[in-house]
């Protein structure tokens, strides 16, 4: 009778144990490609756990995580203590990748690779340069011939990490920029039309001749819109790719605050891709639900370092091991 309750017991355990757990999460579209990626390769190798997101942009995620209608945000522009006070309880900022947001573009006869500088694209968002021929435009692209086209500007209606990311870019290369428009994942557009995540922005630059906006690289890859070249603090105009992205982390890397919300745009060095950024999971630290808990944390622990692999494939640089060991240590305060 004895042996029969302890199969039955043990039985009941192992049912308990395949029971699937679903986690829901909201966010950032800038990571959306990655995070789909990860997560469906994560159910693979642990059938048993469902994680489900949300790709609203890092606002909605920031929002519903306060919320608490989600378990975990995302956002590519770190919270503000005043956002963290606000959510009435502790949140880990855990870095997951690196990407660079580019400057995509619709110009009908134009097949050149544009080249842009910062004081350049402030300039277009802020409303002052209007026509693709601007002789600034010009000036920083000799031999292209370009066409006395009115420049449609478009840029996020949803709060984004993606703009922030412009923006802070922006406010580091233009004073107008940084006194006028500001820093924040919602801000007071002067000019342009508004496009709902890097999708609804990628879609809107396809369809309209003279139009420029501003991505994530991979829905640059994934639409074939041409996306050009930034002129960083070197000098140099680069394209964002794994490596020039990468590049851009390498001083963080070194020095990473504790609370890892640090800003990389217009990074200093040689091969630096000026628009990069870390983007980050939001976790809580003292989670009511154990079981979730534990999950996401192991999730977290597979992405950081596994995970890393699938990031070349999908345009994301993967972090550096200074970062990912630092993260490790980090986690532990999560208490599961």
């Amino acid at each position: 009778m004895k042996a029969l309750l302890a199969a039955l017991l043990a039985l009941m355990a192992t049912a308990l144990s395949a029971q699937t757990v679903q986690i829901n999460g909201a966010g950032a579209t800038f990571p959306y490609p990655i995070y789909s990626k990860w997560f469906d390769e994560y159910h693979k190798a642990h059938p048993n756990a469902e994680i489900n997101y949300q790709s609203i942009g890092s606002g909605g995620g920031i929002r519903q995580l306060t919320n608490g209608t989600v378990f975990f945000g995302a956002s590519d522009g770190p919270m503000t203590n005043e956002q963290i006070l606000a959510a009435g309880f502790p949140i880990l900022h855990l870095p997951t990748v690196l990407g660079g947001v580019v400057p995509v573009y619709e110009i009908p006869g134009v097949s050149a690779e544009l080249r842009f500088t910062g004081p350049i694209l402030a300039d277009i968002y802020l409303g002052k340069i209007t026509k693709w021929n601007d002789a600034a435009i010009r000036l920083a692209n000799p031999g292209v011939s370009l066409p006395a086209t009115e420049i449609t500007v478009v840029h996020r209606s949803d709060g984004s990490g993606t703009t922030y990311i412009w923006c802070d870019y922006l406010a580091k290369v233009s004073l107008d920029w940084k006194k006028t428009v500001g820093v924040a994942t919602s801000v007071n557009w002067p000019v342009g039309v508004g496009g709902k995540g890097n999708e609804g922005v990628a879609g809107l630059v396809k369809q309209t001749p003279g139009a420029i906006g501003y991505v994530e690289l991979i829905y640059a890859m994934q639409n074939k819109i041409p996306y050009g070249s930034v002129q960083n603090l070197a000098g140099e105009f680069l394209r964002a790719s794994t490596e020039t992205v990468s590049n851009a982390a390498a001083s963080a890397s070194r020095n990473m605050p504790k609370d890892f919300r640090v800003s990389i745009t217009n990074a200093p060095g040689k091969n630096v891709y000026p628009i990069s950024s870390f983007t980050w999971l939001l976790v809580q630290v003292s989670p009511k639900d154990k079981v979730r808990a534990r999950m996401l944390n192991d999730f977290i622990h597979w992405a950081l370092t596994d995970g890393q692999r699938y990031c070349a494939e999908l345009g994301y640089a993967p972090l550096p091991k200074e970062v990912v060991a630092l993260e490790m240590e980090a986690l532990k305060k999560v208490r599961i």
